[in-house]
């Protein structure tokens, strides 16, 4: 057929949009996957997708969706590309439907909407507790379509290794390997996109996410000369069930459907959780958050956990523990609405959560940061100007991100059900852009001279062959696992600058460590100790660009929390800088002006860039055309 050809690395929803767009303009896709598209990680949001539908007459609106994200990521979000986002879920609700998405519907059989946290209002459409299954079902089918009619070719079970640029610096291509038989290979395209998922691995193994979900793609992108935003701030999900093989999450949707975080009121208490009366349990999150109770965000139920556990002894069992309670709801609306999760926690703890309550502890889920993306900004609508070449396009031109791997959306702190409504809008306004981008097009990728390409793929092919050979003593399963320790014990929940120095020599000396890594095994087919050890490699370098970027903010915004910088809000639950009297509240007063000097100082985004000596941190400012930030996060 004719057209350019476009590749599309990743085959979660943010890539699926992106083919969808792409190949419908009339354009060649390549899709490349770590493995069968239905397996990305995508399938794993539980809970649900945000959009103002308005179902259950709360009198929601859009601009209340904006205000919740961008006051929930604490204003760090470039306004423009949010305003864009929630003013287009309804309709993406609606495409999803129309492509045969089985939402929850009330026994009216209007769509059912639930609520989730930081907000206020019934918001969340939902499947379930399988959401992200049900959408990638729906957007899968239609790229299945398209495949059928030769527009969209799949490379399942292919790694990307490395960008292809020409002499003007231009993205033409990717160098990827066949993960079965190990063959590294060029391919030539007009436009590249990433949509590569998280980095979650980065954690290993207290991380709710996959173990594809390394961030290796975004890595060597990065060392190519892809600028890296808000790399510090990485999401803990506060209800996450820890286990000794894996983490796995039990949905935000639990809280938003009535479930109770509680611990026993004495520390000492060890009778079983259904033997403790009611006036016994401390339920400190409605204690402390009256206003949302438990379906408080993220990064602040995450650190009320940490606080219960770790500083005030209050664990169950005296460890990282508390109870996430489900017993007092009706079984059968539990079974209907939560049924994947509870599955999930039979079968791994052993126990019934309508029969007991779950025992749960923080987590690392979800990078708010990513590689940067561009957007043009829209002066007639205060959104993005739609159909601009630069929206989701990288510093490397011809290079795009959409997905978990950009850094758009969420600014400090992401709501929950915000990610999958992200995913699709994100790469369906990165296919969009795309297309713009091939109009510009003069010489395509076909027409250059084969020495770069054959360039990169004996730069790759040599790393190998030197991994393979190498006999440096170092496993690659130890140092991930030494990673893993290290970034959950020092960039976790809680910072301290010390120890992010700390850390940083000690990534300093695990890259080291990693030249000389011996894979136990040199078949060249199907060798997945090669694969995890690049991946390995890359997780290393891109947890110093995390470490780096956390050093270099000295606040508490969001995710990012360092009690050496923290601004306590007064007792006081001013929602003005006046009392009712008319006088001012002289402690919210001055609480509000230091606020506002802070927000003057670090209200901007961490922009690592990458050099031999490790990562340069730079700082740009924050659209904040939409909203003024007036409102700091005052949720009790």
């Amino acid at each position: 057929m004719s057209g350019r050809q476009v590749i599309v690395v990743g085959g979660g929803l943010g890539g699926l949009w992106a083919t969808l767009v792409i190949a419908g303009g009339g354009h060649r896709v390549m899709l490349f996957s770590l493995f069968e598209m239905m397996r990305s990680h995508s399938v794993c949001a539980q809970g649900g997708i945000n959009a103002v539908l308005d179902m259950q007459g709360q009198h929601d609106s859009v601009e209340q969706h904006i205000l919740d994200t961008l006051k929930g990521g604490g204003w760090l979000a470039n306004q423009p590309p949010v305003k864009s986002m929630c003013e287009s879920a309804p309709g993406l609700i609606r495409t999803f439907e129309r492509m045969g998405v089985t939402f929850s519907r009330t026994p009216e059989g209007l769509l059912d909407q639930r609520l989730f946290g930081g907000v206020k209002k019934k918001r969340t459409c939902f499947a379930g507790a399988s959401t992200g299954q049900q959408l990638m079902h729906g957007v899968d089918q239609q790229v299945r379509r398209l495949e059928a009619e030769g527009r969209v070719d799949k490379h399942e079970w292919w790694e990307l290794l490395s960008l292809v640029k020409d002499a003007d610096g231009v993205c033409r291509g990717i160098v990827a390997m066949d993960l079965r038989s190990l063959e590294v290979r060029a391919f030539r395209a007009d436009a590249v996109v990433l949509a590569t998922g998280g980095l979650g691995q980065l954690y290993t193994p207290q991380t709710t996410c996959s173990t594809n979900s390394t961030g290796a793609a975004a890595s060597r992108a990065y060392q190519q000369g892809a600028r890296f935003a808000n790399a510090e701030l990485f999401q803990f999900h506060p209800t996450a069930m820890i286990g000794e093989d894996k983490t796995r999450l039990m949905s935000e949707a639990a809280r938003g459907e009535g479930g109770r975080v509680w611990v026993p009121k004495d520390p000492t208490d060890r009778r079983e959780p259904n033997r403790i009366p009611e006036a016994e349990r401390w339920h400190f999150l409605e204690e402390w958050y009256p206003a949302y109770g438990n379906t408080v965000p993220r990064d602040i139920a995450s650190r009320a956990i940490w606080k219960i556990c770790r500083e005030l002894g209050h664990g169950v069992g005296g460890g990282d523990r508390v109870y996430l309670d489900l017993t007092h709801l009706d079984r059968a609306f539990v079974e209907t609405r939560l049924g994947a999760i509870l599955s999930i926690y039979r079968k791994f703890a052993g126990t019934d959560p309508l029969g007991a309550p779950m025992e749960i502890f923080p987590a690392a889920h979800y990078a708010m940061g990513g590689l940067w993306v561009d957007f043009e900004h829209d002066p007639a609508t205060g959104g993005v100007k739609p159909d601009s070449p630069r929206n989701h396009a990288t510093s490397l031109p011809g290079l795009y991100a959409c997905g978990e791997c950009d850094y758009a959306y969420h600014g400090a702190n992401r709501l929950g059900a915000n990610s999958l409504l992200s995913a699709s809008y994100s790469g369906r306004v990165a296919g969009e852009a795309v297309l713009s981008h091939l109009a510009g097009i003069e010489r395509g990728a076909e027409a250059l001279a084969d020495a770069p390409f054959a360039a990169e793929v004996a730069r790759q092919q040599s790393i190998n062959d030197e991994l393979m050979a190498n006999r440096g003593g170092e496993n690659p399963y130890r140092l991930h696992a030494a990673l893993g320790a290290l970034m959950t014990s020092r960039v976790g929940v809680v910072r301290d600058n010390a120890e992010l120095d700390a850390a940083l020599a000690e990534i300093a000396e695990l890259e080291q460590r990693a030249a000389h890594m011996d894979l136990t095994e040199s078949t060249p087919w199907a060798n997945q100790t090669l694969a995890y050890a690049r991946q390995v490699q890359d997780m290393i370098r891109l947890a110093r660009v995390m470490t780096a970027s956390a050093r270099a903010r000295d606040e508490c915004r969001g995710a990012h929390y360092k009690p050496a910088f923290e601004l306590p809000l007064p007792a006081s639950k001013a929602a003005s800088s006046a009392t009712a009297g008319g006088n001012a509240d002289p402690a919210w007063e001055a609480y509000m002006a230091r606020w506002q000097a802070n927000n003057e100082r670090w209200l901007k985004t961490t922009v690592a860039e990458h050099t031999p000596d490790g990562p340069r941190i730079d700082f740009e400012p924050v659209d904040l055309s939409v909203l003024a930030p007036d409102q700091p996060r005052d949720y009790r």
